[in-house]
This record gives C-alpha cells, sequence and structure tokens, in this order.
C-alpha cells in the first residue's frame, strides 16, 4: 500500500486532478462579492456509497460556486472514476487506499451494486484505511474536514493535528430526529411527532443492526458524530420542509443543525449529457403530461423475483397509466436477464404502455419530464428529495433502514400514498401496488400533485440562501481556527 494521497490514480486506469467544470448551479453568485476571501481548504470524506458521496459532491460544486474554498473529495479508484467526469474547477479528487481481501477486489470498493452480503466486509475495510487517510491530512494539511458517519475516527485524527471536522449527515433529519430520542430515551415513547408512528412490522424492517466494529468509536455512536462536530453539524435537508424535526434534533444533540438545502445538481450537469436523446427520454416525449410513473428502487436494492413479479401484477392494474420501470441487479449476478425475471407474458401483455430497462437511468431528468407523474419508490433519501424538489408524488414501497419514516414522511407532507404490507413485513403485493399507484395517479392526482408542486417552489426557492448559510458557517470555523494557531 502507498503511503501518500494520490491527485493522479492509475488504480483504475484513470487521471485525476482538475476536471473540467460544468454548468454553474443555479444559485446566486459569490456570496463575499466585493470582499477578497481568503482561501481555505476542505477536505470532504464521504461514505463509499452513492447516496452519500454525491450529495458530498454537490455541496463541494456550491460551496465553490458561491465562496473561495479549495476542496479535496477523498475516496475509492472506483468511486473516482465515475466522479471524475462530474467534479469542477477548484475541486481535487483524492484516492483513499484501503486492503482488499480476495471477496473484495478493488473494482468492489463501493456499495453500487454490491451484494449485500458484502457490505460488512466493506465497512471493515473502510476502519482500515485510517493510515491512507492519516497520510492525505498530513499531506494536504486542510484548513477543514467534512466527515461522514461511518468514520467517527476521521475527526479524531484531524483534531490530532489541529484541524477542526464538521459532520455532515445525508440522512433525513425527521428520521435521525426519530432514532436519536430512542437513542436518548430508550424509547420511542414520547416521540413528539406522532405522524412519524410506524406499526410493529415496519419498525422490524428498519432491524436491529448490531453496530459495525467501528475504530475509535463512542459508546454514543452515531449521535456522538454531532457532539464532536465543530460548532454545528450539517444535514442534506431543506429546513423549510423538516423545520421541527431540524428544531428537535438540535435539541436532542445540543448542537447547532444548519441544512445545506436538497443538493440536486442542476438539470444541464455534464452526468446527463447525451441523455435526452436516449430510448428512455424519446419514449417519455411520447407520452401525455403526467400520464407516467416511474418505478426504481435505487442502486442498492436488489428485488427478488416474487417482488419483482408482484410489481409487474401491480403496474398491469392500472390500465390507463404508462410505465417506466429501471430494474437493477448484482454485481456478480450478470446471468440475470430482466426478460427471465418478470411474469411469463408480462412484456408483451404492456406493450407501447410500459417500458423496463435495466442497469442506470438519470433519475432526475426522468423526474423531471412533463410525462411523469409519480414515483414508485423505496424512499431511500436521495429518491424522496429528488421527488419532492421535481414536484412528483411518491407510491411508498419501503425495504428496510430509515425508508420507512421517510415514507411516512411523505405522507405527512401530503406528497406519497403508502403500498400496505402485511404482517411480518414480507413482499409487497401486486393488488396493494395497484391500489396504491391508482390513488397517485388517478384517484387523489390534483390533491398530491398540487401539493408537490408547492414543496418543490419553497425549495428551490430557499436552495441558494440555505447553501450561502452553509458556506458562512464554515468558513468563520475556519477563520477563528486560523487565528487559534
Amino acid at each position: 500500500m502507498r503511503n501518500s494521497p494520490s491527485l493522479i490514480s492509475s488504480a483504475a486506469g484513470f487521471s485525476i486532478g482538475h476536471s473540467p467544470s460544468p454548468s454553474p448551479p443555479t444559485i446566486s453568485i459569490c456570496a463575499m462579492a466585493g470582499e477578497k476571501q481568503e482561501s481555505f481548504k476542505i477536505l470532504m470524506f464521504p461514505w463509499l456509497a452513492h447516496g452519500h458521496i454525491f450529495p458530498y459532491l454537490q455541496l463541494s460544486k456550491n460551496l465553490i460556486a458561491t465562496h473561495n474554498f479549495t476542496i479535496y473529495l477523498c475516496s475509492t479508484a472506483v468511486n473516482l472514476h465515475h466522479l471524475s467526469k462530474h467534479a469542477a474547477a477548484s475541486l481535487h479528487l483524492v484516492e483513499l487506499h484501503m486492503p482488499y481481501p480476495p471477496e473484495l477486489p478493488p473494482h468492489l470498493h463501493t456499495t453500487k451494486n454490491l451484494p449485500s452480503h458484502l457490505i460488512p466486509t466493506l465497512i471493515n475495510a473502510f476502519q482500515e484505511s485510517i493510515p491512507s487517510f492519516t497520510q492525505t491530512l498530513q499531506t494536504l494539511t486542510p484548513d477543514l474536514v467534512i466527515f461522514d458517519i461511518f468514520q467517527p475516527w476521521a475527526p479524531k485524527i484531524a483534531s490530532s493535528m489541529g484541524i477542526p471536522s464538521v459532520y455532515f449527515s445525508t440522512s433525513g433529519v425527521s428520521s435521525i430526529s426519530y432514532f436519536h430520542h430512542i437513542h436518548t430515551y430508550g424509547t420511542n415513547a414520547g416521540f413528539p411527532f406522532p405522524a412519524l408512528s410506524l406499526p410493529e412490522s415496519e419498525i422490524s424492517l428498519m432491524g436491529n443492526r448490531a453496530r459495525p466494529n467501528f475504530k475509535d468509536a463512542d459508546d454514543d455512536y452515531p449521535f456522538g458524530n454531532y457532539r464532536i462536530s465543530t460548532d454545528f453539524a450539517l444535514v442534506k435537508s431543506s429546513r423549510y420542509v423538516e423545520e421541527k424535526y431540524v428544531d428537535y434534533l438540535s435539541t436532542l444533540c445540543k448542537k447547532k443543525i444548519v441544512c445545506t438545502g436538497p443538493l440536486i445538481a442542476p438539470d444541464d450537469a455534464d452526468e446527463d449529457v447525451g441523455f435526452d436523446k436516449s430510448e428512455i427520454m424519446e419514449w417519455l416525449n411520447k407520452k401525455e403530461l403526467g400520464s407516467t410513473i416511474y418505478t426504481n428502487f435505487g442502486s442498492e436494492c436488489f428485488l427478488s423475483k416474487e417482488q419483482i413479479g408482484e410489481i409487474a401484477k401491480g403496474l398491469l392494474l392500472v390500465k390507463d397509466v404508462n410505465f417506466l420501470w429501471v430494474v437493477r441487479f448484482p454485481f456478480e449476478e450478470t446471468e440475470r436477464k430482466v426478460e427471465e425475471e418478470m411474469p411469463v407474458g408480462f412484456l408483451e401483455a404492456v406493450g407501447e404502455r410500459g417500458l423496463v430497462v435495466t442497469g442506470w437511468a438519470a433519475q432526475r431528468r426522468i423526474l423531471g419530464h412533463p410525462s411523469v407523474g409519480g414515483f414508485v419508490s423505496h424512499c431511500g433519501r436521495s429518491s424522496v428529495t429528488e421527488s419532492l424538489y421535481y414536484g412528483v408524488p411518491v407510491v411508498a414501497m419501503a425495504m428496510n433502514v430509515e425508508q420507512p419514516l421517510n415514507a411516512q414522511w411523505m405522507v405527512e407532507l401530503g406528497v406519497g400514498v403508502k403500498v400496505e404490507r402485511g404482517a411480518g413485513g414480507g413482499v409487497y403485493v401486486g393488488e396493494e401496488i395497484g391500489r396504491a399507484i391508482e390513488k397517485v395517479m388517478v384517484v387523489e392526482k390534483e390533491g398530491l400533485r398540487s401539493r408537490a408542486r408547492s414543496l418543490s417552489e419553497v425549495m428551490r426557492e430557499k436552495e441558494g440562501e440555505e447553501v450561502r448559510e452553509v458556506g458562512s458557517s464554515l468558513l468563520d470555523i475556519c477563520v477563528k481556527n486560523k487565528k487559534m494557531t
């Protein structure tokens, strides 16, 4: 293992350094206009998941657009390979070196398409990257570190070098406050927002997961991340849609909470170049306004053949609704073919009413398309944020971890309908899926879409203000720490 961080990496056959700048974010220009702001260096250190890395990337771009920061983003080679074409000027990509046991070669140093049974192995390997991270700090000497949930050791290493750190959580504030309440009081009883109350069957979906063996973690992990965060903690949210949860979380952790805004890339972002001419967009262009429901369960949620069959049944039940369905399989399951996973005769039965695709799709562009009127989702945080941002109501099919709380929150906002699940938390059945789709796309569509549009307008109106607050708050920490050293 090399002992220094790489700004130029050959691990995945690519070079990393300054990357071409994409179109600027749709936020106000430099908040320090008219002043000469001293340049400070920030090291972004997200967990190895798409839903964590891209919020850190977009936050980096927004800070570069509004403040005179030089930003480094540290991750594994396989993640940096995907990021290199999305990076902006003044953003440097730095490789994190991790050990790789036989079952976890370097191309699997990411959660994207990673089989679920290898997640603990990835987490353990990540803990062994401490020497690489330490060397990165010694080489770059950043003025500030922004760290994620799975590395409680990172701020302690930074602190030993006199570098302040700020915790940035990409989870929803509503779910964080719920879990923090349980951590504080030992029960969910007394949680002040009954709209998030869940039946036992859904509570069990979130699991009683044993905490991984994180190095240098305190007994109150992960909530101790808020305590050790310098001055405040960042959350990926808009205060204007989660205000009561933001305030309650601040009370629980005794720390100021600063919202980053939704962190949605602009519609003309480079990663979507060419997608307008794709089969998907050409198919959507032929559909009527709001007539199509988009179905996608994210990059880390893989469905059983039984669940795929029930979703297919539900989509068929709603006769006058078009659907676009993105299906993914784990990286190593190359033998699975979408045609073989679907019920016999399904693809023939849907005809032009449905389009089933595998692999990647530009979700933001799809949600922003005028023909899309609903979203069947697992309610991962990134997905619900994007649905709100684009004003698209959700058919909520939560699968695990905090997703049931995200689904409940969408219902509370009046922009989601949950698919009812049988006792024991088994598969979602086709009849219930079809019933929820019909509510979103036919029966209750006007009210759901109206509320979704209103929330979208608020999030878009306030995001520039939230980005400027984040930048100013981070700048204050850098300036204060420099005066003390």
